[in-house]
């Protein structure tokens, strides 16, 4: 089994990469997560291939081109809590570069694309509404990046802030059948950052028979990889927890289904 549970490296490739899933290192299909961090003035430039790509301002701002078209200096917030993200879809088979203006931090999420099937297109922070979930200490707040109602191949992006204190992706849900409408099969990397920064949090990844029980304690920078399997998080009293998640897999379509044993907080 693939390592669940990933730390940023303390040494960025010549990608300025911290952060490198693939497919492949992830024993899976669909879904890949890059986190790029720059300095100002330095470049990331890359082709997309056969995938499509999400880039995500995480943090600082950048100029950025596609196929050499120039969509000028993107992003805004200095920290993942304040405010919402802004984002470009580069489609596949396509040439893209990054060149930093402030120190800037670049979450590219890719999924299997198709050439020609979507154009390049800048997603700004008001695309989408912040919406709140739960209630009690199960609130979060999610902002779509891209929905299953936006232009992709298969690509789903998602931010959640989950207040200290709070639990998310909770009750426990899992999308691991292809069994639309009740379930659809989707993999998922969720990237972790933590307000203050020295604080941690905790998932689990589940399923029901227990042959996959894991338990971790994510900290700021960290990824988590969820192949199957309920996933819950927490949010400890004094820390925020911030997540991106990037999901893909046969049907671009989020359709979960809850752990059995704590859905009736739902109803109660």
């Amino acid at each position: 089994m693939a390592r669940l549970h990933l730390r940023p490296s303390t040494h960025a490739d010549h990608q300025h990469r911290l952060i490198h899933i693939t497919p492949e290192s992830a024993g899976w299909h669909y879904v890949g997560f890059d986190l790029h961090r720059m300095t100002a003035g330095e470049t990331v430039a890359a082709e997309t291939g056969d995938r499509e790509l999400c880039l995500v301002f995480l943090t600082g701002k950048g100029k950025v081109t596609v196929d050499g078209k120039d969509y000028g200096t993107l992003g805004e917030r200095m920290s993942v809590f304040d405010g919402k993200p802004w984002s470009i879809y580069v489609p596949a088979d396509a040439q893209w570069s990054i060149t930093a203006e402030t120190d800037l931090d670049i979450a590219a999420c890719s999924a299997p694309g198709t050439a020609g099937s979507h154009p390049p297109r800048v997603i700004a922070p008001d695309s989408h509404d912040v919406m709140t979930r739960g209630k009690g200490n199960n609130i979060r707040y999610v902002t779509d990046i891209i929905n299953e109602t936006d232009p992709a191949d298969g690509l789903l992006v998602v931010e959640v802030i989950t207040p200290a204190g709070n639990a998310s992706s909770y009750p426990p849900h899992k999308h691991d059948r292809d069994a639309f409408p009740e379930e659809t099969q989707l993999e998922e990397v969720y990237y972790h950052r933590i307000n203050p920064p020295q604080g941690f949090g905790f998932q689990r990844i589940y399923t029901d028979d227990r042959s996959l029980d894991v338990s971790m304690t994510i900290e700021d920078g960290d990824a988590t990889l969820v192949p199957r399997g309920y996933h819950p998080c927490a949010a400890l009293h004094g820390y925020d927890l911030y997540y991106l998640n990037v999901m893909a897999g046969p049907k671009r379509m989020w359709r979960f289904y809850n752990d059995p044993a704590h859905e009736w907080m739902l109803k109660a």
